[in-house]
């Protein structure tokens, strides 16, 4: 697939925060190891992705180890502004960072996670809306993440909003995406899907697609409310349409450890939800609320920050917990 330009970059790389002042340019007589190169074949973006994994992962002794088959995983909740996108973003980008081939399907109206990868996403560009009602390709859809050569994104244009009510007089409306991502003629090792707050029949589409569902649960009390709700709609899908699907992973997001109760919020959620919740925590992290202004995910913003550490972290346990299912399952 052709690379196609992104736009809203600089068409230099910016200089390292830690140059001295008054050296706006880099002689060839002292380069920085922050600065990137102006080589052709390092861009700016895939300089900060290779630093982000010198920093994350210096000793290069982590891996996260490739499943045996595709993991389709949907990452929901009902409710809004828990870090869907965000955990979405920065755990495919984590992934694709450690050999991983990952797909992002932006599900999404909003299209935060395009904005957050930095794949266009303006009206008339092919995306996700075009395979759920036109039946286009996902092959002809998907987008290579700049700088980030094993990961893929399925961008979410405006047009995504009137889906669900168009949806409604398809043939087979629930599983439209599942037969698109069942009909991508390449391989990937993770599939995420970044599902809208709601549980309409975008979201059923996503469930019946994925075999895993990963719900991020941010760390206060009204996050709890509604949990019961996303649960039951998840059986139901389950019972009628997608007997595979399971809720897999549980990971506590916003969570400030000032507070007791994120404490108390974490100890409810792992007391429901046991072995399920990810040792994994996602802290508030004001890094994290601005990479996507970037064009850029945590990781490759500041990979040196807690929250990029912290879905560095969830991302390796995510990836280990999958190879220990499946040798559960083989056994």
């Amino acid at each position: 697939m052709p690379q196609r330009a992104m736009p809203g970059r600089p068409a230099e790389p910016t200089k390292a925060p830690n140059l001295p002042s008054g050296q706006d340019g880099v002689d060839d007589t002292y380069v920085s190891r922050e600065t990137p190169t102006r080589e052709e074949d390092d861009p700016p973006l895939a300089m900060e992705a290779m630093r982000a994994v010198q920093i994350l992962n210096p000793s290069g002794e982590v891996t996260m180890p490739r499943p045996e088959r595709t993991r389709v995983m949907c990452v929901a909740n009902q409710k809004g502004g828990v870090g869907k996108t965000t955990t979405t973003v920065n755990l495919a980008v984590a992934l694709a960072l450690h050999g991983n081939r990952v797909l992002v399907v932006d599900l999404d109206p909003q299209g935060n996670a395009s904005t957050g990868l930095n794949v266009p996403h303006h009206t008339g560009v092919p995306d996700v809306y075009d395979c759920l009602i036109n039946g286009l390709p996902l092959e002809d859809v998907a987008q290579p993440v700049e700088g980030i050569p094993s990961l893929w994104c399925v961008p979410a244009t405006i047009d995504l909003a009137g889906a669900e009510i168009e949806l409604v007089s398809v043939v087979a409306r629930e599983s439209r995406l599942a037969r698109a991502i069942t009909g991508y003629p390449g391989h990937f090792d993770y599939v995420l899907i970044d599902c809208p707050p709601s549980l309409g029949l975008l979201t059923v589409n996503a469930l019946v697609a994925a075999e895993e569902v990963l719900i991020p649960i941010q760390c206060e009390y009204y996050a709890l409310e509604g949990l019961n709700q996303l649960i039951n709609n998840i059986n139901l899908v389950r019972q009628h349409l997608n007997p595979r699907l399971e809720v897999s992973t549980i990971l506590l997001t916003m969570y400030d450890r000032r507070t007791r109760l994120a404490d108390a919020v974490e100890q409810d959620v792992r007391n429901h939800f046991g072995d399920k919740v990810l040792q994994a925590v996602i802290p508030r992290n004001v890094r994290v609320s601005e990479a996507p202004s970037y064009g850029q995910s945590v990781m490759t913003y500041d990979p040196g920050s807690r929250g990029a550490t912290s879905y560095f972290e969830a991302a390796q346990e995510i990836a280990e917990r999958g190879i220990k299912a499946e040798v559960s399952r083989n056994a």
